[in-house]
Parts: structure tokens; C-alpha cells; sequence
């Protein structure tokens, strides 16, 4: 049961809501810890105007949600929805990286056909559009053959989907392979015919800026933006994330750049880690913390409590300009046991783990308006005259409120009109997972 009862009209007024100020454009009001009051007078499944509270015209039909925050639908720029789901049926029984890798990697061998990946991915889907995600860019296993099979079945996902939650692929491949110019080739070739983004996953590798700059050259050459998984490690000696910036200037790429988790950043010495991240700033990559999955993964050790919290120099780094991101990563997967797709949860937990709070001003860029931009999707995620009305209303009223519960109450607008926000049964997967 929703807090609210929407009206069943095409001309209507969300009266007295609380808006984040940093998503809101075209409209000025006072602001008290980052949020604004206001009338949205929706027409047409558009946002018509953003007015003062009570100077809506009063014969419309109206909502009143008593100061209720309403935030735009949101983006989840960092996700793996081909590996999702998978738990049930290939655990990781001691939660470390390297048991991810090997898990999920005897996992694919075994079952990624087309008919798996298609029902795991399209059930994340259902549950992210219920949550109130309208963008997700999810990174693919392009070890070969699965490339083949993975894009494609994206691609029919991204078409069947494209009115409810907007898609973006990138290649996740194996960079040794980089230098193997047939397969190499082929990955880009693949990539390319799926209106995908060049990727992969950085390490202390022989030959290393060799491979970069392959890379980076095969992505200039064929239009392509690149978006990395970047030092996932707690070893200070592993920092490639400086050289991904070196690389892009040197070569003057001019396509889009995102760099996530950057984990080893934070245990560098403080000299070493202030010049790298001018140097991301300068490079202007785009870069996106994992809070949730870095937490669980890293400083991970049998009989041991971690010591650190596994996430970037997010402050430094947003200080520098550099456009930072927060997003979900895997779901119920060896790299993550937990998860559900949900913007709220992220944002929620991310708040906590980043201490993006005090002041709280700017914190819902994270999941909205930043990653938007560094998708290159300025309509989405913000709230604006003459954008589509994909909103998420909530009965929390302040910033505390919010933050304390995880707002199962909340209303998915699209196009002006409440979605049914049913999540899929788990129970629906049975059949793949062998149960």
C-alpha cells in the first residue's frame, strides 16, 4: 500500500514536495540542508513547471505530499547483470576476491548460455524499474566465446526495455588479451556492432602501458568511450589508476573515460595519492566508488576484522572536480552475497560508508544528476521543465528521515503515472539455478 494516492488525470499538481536541490534546474527557492520546497505541476507525462508551494493553479487536481521528498529516477552507472543472481548456485565460500574470480569464472564456463544470462539479467531488471532506477550501464564478461553470446542478448534486453530503463554495455575483457590481436580484434569488432564501451579489469601486468595504450588507440579508432575496473585492491604497490590518466592525455583521447573502485588510492601516502588524483582531474576521467561490494571484498582475512572501509579518496577526489559516482556493482553473486538493485540502498549505505553527510547539501548527485552526466545522459536524473516525469516519491520529509529506513513505501512515477512496483519472486529463478 503507497502513502499516496496519485490522481488519474493527465493535468495534475504534486503539491508541497521537498526536492533535492542539486536535481533541480530552472527553479530557485531557499534551501535548508540541500532541499527545496515546491509545487510540480505534471502535464502531458512532462514536468510542465516547478513553482512555489500554493501558486499552482487551483483547479487542477492535485496530490498533497505534505513536504514529502520526491527525487528523478535514478542511475546505477556500475553494474555486472550478467553475473547477477548466481549466488544460489555458485557460492563463495570464504567471500575473498580471488574466490570471486575463481567462482564466478567456473560458473560461466558451466552455464552462461543465452537462455541463463537473458532470465538473471531481465530479472534485475524488473527489480531495478521497480526501484526507480532509469539508467544502468553493466559491465560484460567478454572472455570469448561468451562476448558473442552476452551482446547479444543485451541488445535484444536494451531494445525490449528501452522505455523503461535505459542500457549501456561495456566489454569487460581480459587485458592480457589485448596484445592477441585476432581475439583482441574480434572483442572490439563485437563491442562495436553492439553500441558497447571498451573495458576491463587493470593489474600489475608485463607490459602494461603497451596494453593501455592498444587499447585506448582501438578505442579512438573506433569511436568507443572506456570504462575500467581500476585498482580493486588493498595493495598499495598497485596503482595503475595514474597511469590511465597519463595515457589519455599523452594520446589526447577525446572519448569518455570512467575509472571504478580506485581502492588502492586511499592506501597510498598522502603525496603520491594528491598527485594522482590531480592527475585524474586533469585527465577528466569519470569515477565511480562501489561502497557496498569494496566493503565486502576488500581487507577480507579469515579470523580478522578489516581495518579499513575498502572505498576511494571519494572527498579528495570530488574537491579536485573530478565527476564521482556511487553505484551498486554485483548482486548476489561470489563478488557480492547481498544486493537488490536498489538506487535507495546505495545511496543510503553509501551516505554512511563515504560520510557524505554534514552537510548532506549535495549528496543525491551521487545517484542522480553526476552519473547521468558521466553516461552522457543529461536528461536523466534531474528534475526540469519539459522532462519526461520519472520521478520517485517518498513520504520521508527530511534528510534523517530518509536515511533511516529504506523507504519501501516509496511511488515509481514514469511518464506521470505510478508503475506497479511489485518485485519479481525469487522463486521465479528456480528454474536456472537448479534447485
Amino acid at each position: 500500500m503507497s502513502f499516496l494516492d496519485l490522481p488519474k488525470a493527465d493535468h495534475f499538481v504534486l503539491a508541497n514536495a521537498t526536492l533535492p536541490a542539486i536535481t533541480v534546474e530552472g527553479y530557485d527557492a531557499p534551501a535548508t540542508e540541500g532541499l527545496v520546497s515546491a509545487d510540480l505541476i505534471i502535464a502531458g507525462g512532462k514536468i510542465e513547471s516547478i513553482v512555489s508551494p500554493g501558486t499552482a493553479p487551483a483547479a487542477l487536481p492535485r496530490a498533497d505530499l505534505r513536504d514529502g521528498m520526491v527525487f528523478p529516477c535514478f542511475v546505477d552507472m556500475h553494474t555486472h547483470l550478467d553475473k547477477g543472481h548466481i549466488w544460489e548456485r555458485r557460492r563463495n565460500p570464504d567471500g575473498t576476491f580471488m574466490g570471486a574470480l575463481e567462482n564466478v569464472g567456473a560458473d560461466r564456463a558451466q552455464n552462461w548460455t543465452a537462455q541463463d544470462v537473458r532470465a538473471r539479467m531481465e530479472f534485475s531488471l524488473k527489480t531495478a524499474y521497480a526501484h526507480g532506477t532509469k539508467l544502468i550501464r553493466t559491465h560484460l564478461d567478454s572472455i570469448p566465446p561468451q562476448h558473442d553470446i552476452s551482446f547479444a542478448v543485451f541488445s535484444e534486453l536494451r531494445a525490449e526495455w528501452q522505455d523503461r530503463v535505459a542500457l549501456q554495455a561495456v566489454a569487460l575483457l581480459p587485458l592480457e588479451q589485448v596484445l592477441n590481436e585476432p581475439v583482441f580484434a574480434d572483442i572490439v569488432a563485437v563491442t562495436k556492432r553492439h553500441g558497447g564501451l571498451l573495458g576491463g579489469a587493470t593489474r600489475i601486468l608485463p607490459d602494461f602501458e603497451n596494453i593501455l595504450e592498444t587499447l585506448f588507440r582501438a578505442a579512438a579508432d573506433n569511436g568507443l568511450d572506456i570504462d575500467l575496473h581500476v585498482d580493486e585492491t588493498e595493495d598499495k604497490q598497485v596503482l595503475t589508476l595514474k597511469t590511465i590518466a597519463e595515457t589519455k592525455l599523452r594520446l589526447g583521447f577525446e572519448g569518455k573515460v570512467t575509472v571504478g573502485h580506485c581502492c588502492s588510492l586511499a592506501r597510498q601516502d598522502e603525496d603520491l595519492a594528491k598527485r594522482t588524483v590531480d592527475m585524474v582531474a586533469e585527465a577528466g576521467l569519470s569515477v565511480v566508488s562501489l561502497p557496498m561490494c569494496n566493503m565486502y571484498l576488500q581487507d577480507r582475512h579469515a579470523g580478522r576484522t578489516p581495518r579499513w572501509r575498502g572505498v576511494t579518496l571519494f572527498h579528495e577526489l570530488t574537491a579536485a572536480g573530478v565527476k564521482t559516482s556511487v553505484s551498486s556493482d554485483n548482486t548476489r553473486d561470489p563478488f557480492y552475497a547481498y544486493g537488490d538493485l536498489d538506487a535507495v540502498e546505495v545511496f543510503r549505505e553509501s551516505v554512511r560508508i563515504l560520510h557524505l553527510d554534514h552537510p548532506l547539501d549535495e549528496a543525491a548527485r551521487v545517484v542522480t544528476t553526476t552519473p547521468a552526466d558521466s553516461l552522457g545522459r543529461p536528461d536523466i536524473g534531474r528534475i526540469k521543465a519539459g522532462l519526461a516525469a520519472d520521478l520517485v516519491l517518498f513520504s520521508a520529509r527530511r534528510w534523517s528521515e530518509f536515511l533511516s529506513r529504506p523507504q519501501a513505501d516509496r511511488i515509481v512515477m514514469r511518464n506521470g503515472m505510478g508503475i506497479d512496483r511489485r518485485l519479481p519472486d525469487y522463486r521465479d529463478l528456480d528454474p536456472i539455478l537448479d534447485r
